[in-house]
């Protein structure tokens, strides 16, 4: 009888094993997905603006869902409903054009072999002046 209850042992117990092997796959793959979600929807935030990323505990996430490559669906309008829900989240937008800095170019030196005497000793002043 003992060897029959071994027997039984050993066979139940590699099925054990695979559906807790199974079991903790699942739980793996959960927490990738949501790993991922979090990934994401803070790229989204950042692109949309966010102030503070933890703003984004607020997002319910038990309706996203990943597509196909791995990204969430529909990020852009959550991210604009999150806005509109709750604009402290964001910078605030500006009225205002926003106005790029001129490029920078060489500063236009007159060399002293070119100048005059006059301009060479206007030029030497400014210069010790600056000192």
């Amino acid at each position: 009888m003992t060897e029959a209850t071994t027997t039984t042992t050993a066979i139940s117990s590699p099925d054990e094993r695979i559906v807790e092997l199974e079991r903790k796959i699942m739980e793996q793959e959960a927490q990738f997905q949501t790993r991922l979600i979090h990934a994401d929807l803070k790229a989204h935030a950042i692109k949309a603006g966010m102030v503070d990323l933890d703003g984004l505990k607020l997002v319910d996430l038990s309706g996203i869902k990943l597509n196909a490559n791995g990204e969430v669906e529909a990020a852009d309008r959550l991210m604009s409903d999150l806005r509109r829900s709750k604009p402290w989240l964001f910078q605030g937008t500006s009225s205002s054009t926003t106005v790029a800095a001129p490029p920078t170019t060489a500063p236009n030196v007159k060399r002293a072999t070119i100048m005059s005497h006059d301009e060479w000793q206007a030029a030497r002043a400014e210069l010790l002046r600056r000192r």
